[in-house]
């Protein structure tokens, strides 16, 4: 008998599940709304014109080599990141532990697991819904710590539960909690806090000390504009005394999905602390992976660290977010239209790639076998899969499945 004859069964995991189904599906209209992927008017995969000319002139650099990074990462990424989230200056860095990670799932990772090691939570706080791997990057590292939610999304009004989400962080969590908050373009919502409702949150963690730890996977794809999508994650920073940890990703903002550059901030507050903190995540880095990968650490730190270069990029970013706000009005003028059943007009305002449809599963379900539509079964969908040449048949099997479930 087998040593793993007892191991519990996986849930296969959803969205990945979904990318291999649209894969096989032969039909010509097909169209997958599922995975957060950026994709062009052609449903392709899209390399930015920035990351294009970076690739091109590390490619002429005769004295490149394939030697690993340091256990922090790339000098050169690093600083650039910090600048990047931070707005910081060098003596603002100066309490700052940051370490290269395999992109913002391995930040998340590794940021729970430093979490669990120096702090032993007993609760992390997790938004309802909330990114699906946040709850199970948790589960795995520490299943001792009790995973709780605080409300966040309405789904009768398609608004954020704001009341929900102040009332139950200041009655339920305790100092020392740690609180899971999305920088912008909330995953799966779309649904983003006002600056406002921001501050009212810094607060609440100041007076409950409680431990804020941003997961900033979207600055400058979500508005197009750095600053506003860094926002939240700048004003706990520089305006309150709480120290934190912030899980940056480079995968959409530079369209580097397979290349895995992340970087995991601790800021800390005191010096001695930073050195400790440093200590011991280049300790759990080292015992997990050595040193993350080279190659995209050195297109996004070329990028940020060209005055021309970076402009393009911005440029690009740009052009990613105005091709999300156009998909968003297309299908939502499509669907009003037809006088589509449900709430719709909540899409246009949303931020980033995702919202939510309110679609029920069967609904889905019948997307998916009848129309070749993809979408998971929460009822999020992936902005960026809608096209010019598809949108319309997305907003007609919409209309369809909704009619057909209102009539029964």
């Amino acid at each position: 008998m087998s040593l793993f004859a007892n191991l519990p069964e996986a849930a296969t995991d959803a969205a990945f599940a979904l990318i291999e189904a649209y894969k096989a599906d032969t039909f010509p209209l097909k169209v997958d709304l599922s995975p957060g992927f950026y994709r062009d008017e052609d449903a392709r995969p899209w390399i930015l014109p920035s990351v294009e000319k970076a690739k091109q002139d590390l490619l002429n650099d005769s004295t490149a080599d394939h030697e690993h990074a340091p256990i922090l990462g790339h000098e050169a990424l690093i600083h650039s990141a910090q600048r990047l989230v931070f707005d910081a200056t060098c003596e603002d860095t100066a309490t700052i532990a940051s370490i290269q990670t395999i992109a913002g799932t391995g930040a998340n990772h590794l940021g729970a697991l430093f979490l669990a090691k120096a702090r032993c939570p007993r609760t992390v706080w997790i938004s309802d819904p909330s990114w699906i791997n946040h709850q199970e990057i948790w589960q795995l590292v520490d299943s001792g710590i009790e995973r709780q939610t605080y409300p966040y999304f309405d789904k009768q009004s398609f608004i954020i539960d704001f009341e929900g989400t102040i009332s139950t962080l200041n009655l339920k969590a305790r100092e020392g909690d740690i609180v899971i908050l999305h920088g912008c373009a909330h995953n799966p919502t779309g649904l983003d806090l006002t600056k406002d409702q921001w501050k009212a949150v810094a607060d609440v963690c100041e007076e409950k000390k409680l431990v804020p730890f941003f997961d900033v996977a979207y600055q400058g794809f979500a508005t197009g504009d750095l600053a506003e999508d860094a926002w939240s994650v700048r004003h706990f920073f520089h305006n309150t005394s709480l120290e934190m940890l912030v899980a940056q990703s480079f995968s959409k903002n530079f369209g580097l999905y397979g290349e895995r550059v992340g970087v995991l901030h601790v800021v800390c507050r005191t010096e001695i602390a930073r050195s400790k903190a440093t200590n011991m995540l280049s300790r759990l880095s080292r015992a997990e992976i050595t040193t993350a990968p080279i190659n995209g650490a050195k297109i996004v730190a070329k990028v940020l660290g060209d005055t021309n270069l970076k402009q393009q990029w911005q440029n690009d970013l740009l052009h990613m977010s105005h091709r999300m706000k156009s998909m968003r009005k297309r299908l939502v003028d499509a669907l009003l239209k037809r006088q589509t059943p449900g709430a719709w007009e909540h899409i246009l305002t949303d931020i980033g790639m995702f919202s939510m449809t309110g679609l029920q599963p069967d609904q889905i379900q019948t997307l998916k076998e009848r129309y070749h539509i993809y979408l998971l079964p929460s009822g999020r969908i992936s902005i960026t899969g809608l096209t010019e040449h598809n949108v319309e048949y997305v907003a007609e099997a919409f209309h369809k499945v909704t009619v057909a479930t209102k009539f029964v």
